[in-house]
């Protein structure tokens, strides 16, 4: 087993069953004129975390460790989008409609897609999800299970959102979690410290977390993106 110094304590783990899970670094959330900015949101929030992600994505993959990759959005014709999700809120474009990147959230479309410096190779598993967390409506469950993973390693974006929900559901099926805290990312900063302090209260409640240079470190790789 491998240790990693974290918040409330020492994470251990052993990366042959250590999945890293990266969820929603797709265009539509992160690129300037996107879905994400047209909310009124400022990405560069966001855009922090891809440096740091890209180095440990790079070291997770020199160590053989499985990657997965989720992308939220929907069907084209937004049958898998109950309405309770399409018409919340007054966003000045919504799910479906024409975006700057084409269709907002809908798979297949240049926006949906994950960010090149993220992008995804052979190998490889990307999970395309309907809803915030990661299992819901998916085949992620079956990926670890096949993979034989007992730990994640979750990163991507948002912090109080997708991350929380992925990493509460992954907790109660019994998934050891580390959140590593530059590599997800918030677009309200506050959101992102009580984000953080959420998952390690009470001795791990949800999970750990800890720095990406630690967990490189621990990886054992000194890999640059």
């Amino acid at each position: 087993m491998t240790e990693i110094p974290a918040t409330p304590g020492p994470f251990t783990f052993d990366p042959t069953t250590t999945a890293l899970v990266i969820i929603d670094m797709q265009r539509d959330f992160l690129l300037p004129g996107g879905f994400g900015e047209s909310l009124g949101n400022d990405v560069a929030l966001l855009r922090t975390v891809i440096e740091p992600l890209a180095a440990l994505l790079a070291s997770a993959r020199a160590a053989g460790m499985t990657v997965i990759h989720t992308r939220e959005g929907h069907l084209p014709d937004l049958s898998d989008c109950p309405p309770a999700k399409l018409l919340r809120g007054n966003p000045s474009q919504r799910i479906g409609d024409p975006g700057r990147f084409g269709r907002i959230l809908i798979r297949g479309e240049y926006g949906h897609d994950i960010i090149d410096e993220l992008a995804p190779v052979a190998g490889e598993t990307v999970i395309d999800k309907p809803g915030k967390g990661a299992f819901y409506g998916t085949e992620l469950a079956t990926v670890l299970q096949q993979n034989s993973i007992t730990s994640l390693f979750v990163t991507g974006v948002t912090t109080e959102v997708c991350v929380h929900t992925t990493v509460r559901e992954a907790n109660d099926r019994g998934y050891e979690c580390l959140v590593v805290a530059d590599c997800v990312g918030s677009y309200f900063p506050e959101f992102q410290r009580v984000g953080l302090a959420m998952i390690a209260a009470q001795g791990a409640i949800f999970g750990w977390v800890a720095d990406s240079a630690d967990v490189i470190a621990a990886l054992g790789t000194t890999v640059t993106a």
